[in-house]
């Protein structure tokens, strides 16, 4: 195939926005692929029945837009399109009340009563402030370009969420940021896990919690096209085992997460540096369910079927709860169910008058316990008769996820928990992190900061890192 400057391996959102990158500056480039289609965790197909199109991993993407790299792109150009629903996020409670995460601060701060304007002191500032905060927090660390906004952003980010929810008087204030707060995938009580809610409730504000039309793979299809538009070129069906059997290049760049960089032949790594990735850990891992449904998912409060994501775990109390047995290895009767009906949205998804559904809850790591009567429990729990509208389902357990998607350790879909002594220094202790120990070898999965998510900043931040180094040429977004 010739010689290349770099060669990608893997096709994720991170491995594809490093190769845009590169190939932006004029670099050849070539991005490997093991599975027949790009997209790793951006990818749709028919999972139950004909006609029916589910979202394998990612569904809904509150990060796609709020990424300075994705808002960079002329993605909209290469057919990509985003809807975005009544409502960024709906949270029932047993009570029969709904917190609802709108568009508007505004209407959200109304909607929590006494508790509006202590949400509208924590909120606002990150949502006015984004445009700096996502520069200065979407990378490594490093002296920030606006610090003043950076410390008042980390004064309330770097707080355990439990003491954030704390500050609410309302069961139904303290939900809603359970509930966000919760898609960081480990304890609440863990400290920085208030920057997970600050992030997402924000972004929700500012650019809503988007779903693409057609289904996740849009995204992949977009970022593909544009890339293939530069020169980029794209081999799939290949899994790598030695890089020594790749075309001839100077550069690799890894989308892959360090237990299987440890896997592959020919890296040349050092001693000390493959101590560092042994020593890496991963999170809790997801049970995810996908269904084919006869009809929209009848919940008891009527606005949650308006809302792009639904959070299904009652109170902060218990999801707090649940959230710390699952990470200490014990599975739960009543997970936290995160739930989406993009065919509510979406017509292309599923045949005429019939939906799709899509739900995950937090397990143990590696667990391979059936927990699909406990995720239907809990929205049988909210929408009484849900179980009678399943035509099909299509289940993945985190071994299963694994075998799909070799980045996905035991079911963790971050690429390595995202606490505090992993949030920054991921996957090694270094302030360029993307660098490995072979000068020859970079590194830009959702290991590498800010890590997960569907918004390409590790892809970019490591490839940004090449190109200075290897090539004498600086990029900045």
């Amino acid at each position: 195939m010739g010689k290349f400057d770099v060669i990608v391996i893997g096709s994720g959102p991170n491995g594809l926005a490093a190769a845009v990158t590169l190939q932006q500056q004029g670099l050849s480039t070539l991005i490997v692929e093991g599975s027949p289609t790009i997209g790793g965790g951006m990818r749709t197909k028919e999972l139950t029945l004909p006609g029916f199109r589910h979202d394998v991993c990612s569904a809904i993407h509150p990060m796609a837009m709020a990424s300075p790299f994705m808002r960079s792109l002329p993605l909209k150009d290469y057919g990509l399109e985003f809807i975005e629903a009544d409502y960024a996020a709906a949270h029932p409670l047993d009570n029969g009340d709904v917190a609802l995460l709108h568009r508007s601060l505004e209407r959200t701060a109304h909607d929590l009563g006494i508790d509006g304007s202590t949400y509208k002191r924590l909120i606002s500032p990150v949502v006015s402030r984004w445009g700096s905060l996502a520069v200065d927090t979407m990378g490594p660390l490093r002296f920030p370009r606006h610090p003043l906004d950076l410390v008042r952003f980390g004064l309330d980010a770097l707080k355990p969420a439990t003491w954030t929810a704390a500050t609410f008087k309302t069961q139904k204030a303290k939900a809603l940021w359970a509930g966000v707060a919760a898609h960081g995938i480990q304890p609440l009580s863990n400290w920085a896990t208030s920057a997970i809610g600050l992030v997402l409730t924000a972004v929700g504000h500012r650019y809503g919690w988007p779903i693409p039309r057609g289904g996740s793979q849009a995204i992949a299809d977009a970022l593909a096209a544009y890339y293939l538009s530069l020169g980029g070129q794209v081999q799939t069906g290949q899994w790598v085992k030695d890089v020594r059997e790749l075309p001839d290049h100077k550069i690799v760049i890894l989308d892959l997460t360090p237990k299987q960089m440890l896997n592959i032949n020919g890296l040349a790594f050092d001693d000390r540096y493959r101590k560092q990735l042994h020593k890496y850990r991963y999170g809790m891992g997801v049970f995810k369910i996908d269904w084919a449904l006869s009809e929209p998912t009848p919940f008891k409060d009527g606005q949650s079927q308006r809302a792009a994501t639904v959070h299904l775990g009652n109170t902060a109390e218990e999801i707090v709860r649940n959230e710390a047995a699952s990470h200490a290895g014990r599975a739960v009767e009543k997970p936290f169910v995160l739930f989406t009906q993009p065919s509510q949205f979406d017509k292309s998804r599923a045949p005429q008058g019939k939906h799709t559904a899509w739900a995950y809850c937090h397990v143990p790591h590696g667990s391979e316990t059936d927990f699909t009567a406990a995720i239907e429990g809990q929205i049988e729990r909210f929408a009484p008769g849900f179980k009678e509208t399943i035509l099909a389902r299509h289940t993945f357990n985190p071994k299963q996820l694994e075998t799909y998607n070799p980045n996905y350790i035991g079911g963790d879909i971050n690429g390595g928990i995202m606490d505090i002594a992993q949030l920054y220094t991921r996957p090694t202790l270094s302030l360029t992190p993307y660098r490995t120990s072979n000068r020859s070898v970079y590194l830009c999965s959702s290991s590498t900061p800010p890590g997960g998510g569907v918004h390409g900043m590790c892809g970019y931040q490591a490839a940004r890192i090449v190109l200075k180094d290897h090539f004498n040429i600086e990029v900045k977004l």
